[in-house]
């Protein structure tokens, strides 16, 4: 159900390994001693705050499609703003734009974004609204259409079969729903906030494998949990040595990218870092920042959601310098 041809179908066949999905990016994995450029380019923003269409206002969910088209959750903004690769100077308004309201055609501080390539639409975590929006991406589409309300969502995550998974950093919790669908299935939480292995607490980006395992980075437990279909605990899978700056440590992590391998990419955002954790490890690896707080090419300042696009190449959404970074892998 909802699944693409492979490529090889599309085009006579000449690539075969490629299996395009609908919402997930062409899979595609980052080897595992993989290294970025130490400095960033700033490819969105960068203007400092404000909402001219050459500038952002902390930036939080971030979308990266196979043309390296880059759609962005502008949270200050209360829009979704798109910037096609090598457009340095300015980027489109595809969603919302319209002031901060409750309105069909408004947002209100959303905090993610990511493209159902199936129906050509996004879908759009409206979180001061409390709700959950599709938004197609056609030519002349002025308004969205809610999905799931009253909910304060934070991250999305769609998996191969076009379920949709929502973050609730109110309920903490996550759940899992057939597109249409209003209530869904707790798959992650819902036990109140804390810290046990039944509890989330205040989580933010999701990622989600082939076996419909979720992995949800916790913002105020300082770690990363994986929640293995069907169970009700989840496992600590970064950050398992607590909050901090250690190699063993997250502080306030946000956002999350699994490869295909299972390594895991988190954004360590009161440390201005993102890491790298491999499968099983007690410690995770520093890929960029790290360099305290700051607006330089190798700093951050209060990171959120991070993509990569399918060379490798990482972006990151550098919330409270306003713009979207680039780093070219090696």
């Amino acid at each position: 159900q909802g699944k693409s041809p492979p490529i090889a179908e599309a085009i006579g066949g000449q690539l075969t390994a490629i299996q395009l999905q609908p919402q997930i990016k062409s899979t595609f994995n980052i080897p595992a001693n993989a290294t970025w450029a130490q400095n960033g380019v700033t490819i969105a923003g960068g203007h400092w705050k404000g909402d001219a269409t050459n500038q952002l206002n902390e930036p939080c969910g971030l979308f990266v499609d196979d043309n390296q088209t880059v759609t962005i959750a502008d949270w200050g903004n209360h829009r979704i703003i798109q910037w096609k690769s090598g457009d340095t100077t300015k980027g489109q308004v595809i969603a919302g734009g319209k002031g901060q309201g409750n309105g069909l055609n408004q947002l209100n501080h959303p905090t993610d974004v990511l493209i159902d390539e199936e129906t050509d639409s996004l879908i759009i975590c409206d979180q001061g609204n409390r709700r959950v929006l599709r938004w197609s991406r056609r030519s002349g589409t002025t308004q969205g259409e809610v999905l799931i309300d009253n909910i304060c969502c934070f991250g999305l995550a769609m998996d191969e079969q076009r379920y949709l998974y929502v973050s609730n950093n109110e309920k903490h919790e996550v759940r899992r729903y057939h597109l249409g669908e209003k209530n869904g299935t707790l798959v992650a939480g819902g036990n109140g906030n804390g810290a046990g292995l039944n509890q989330l607490s205040n989580p933010h980006y999701l990622s989600v494998d082939r076996q419909q395992n979720v992995y949800v980075s916790e913002h105020l437990n300082a770690r990363v949990t994986k929640w293995n279909k069907g169970e009700k605990e989840g496992i600590v899978v970064a950050g398992v040595q607590g909050q901090g700056n250690a190699l063993g440590q997250l502080n306030n992590p946000s956002g999350l990218f699994l490869t295909e391998s299972g390594t895991l990419y988190v954004t360590d955002s009161w440390n201005n870092r993102v890491m790298r954790w491999t499968p099983e490890a007690k410690q995770g690896t520093v890929i960029v920042g790290g360099n305290g707080s700051g607006a330089g090419a190798n700093q951050f300042d209060l990171l959120r959601s991070l993509s990569f696009d399918r060379h490798g190449n990482l972006y990151v959404a550098d919330k409270d310098n306003h713009r979207v970074q680039r780093f070219s892998i090696v």
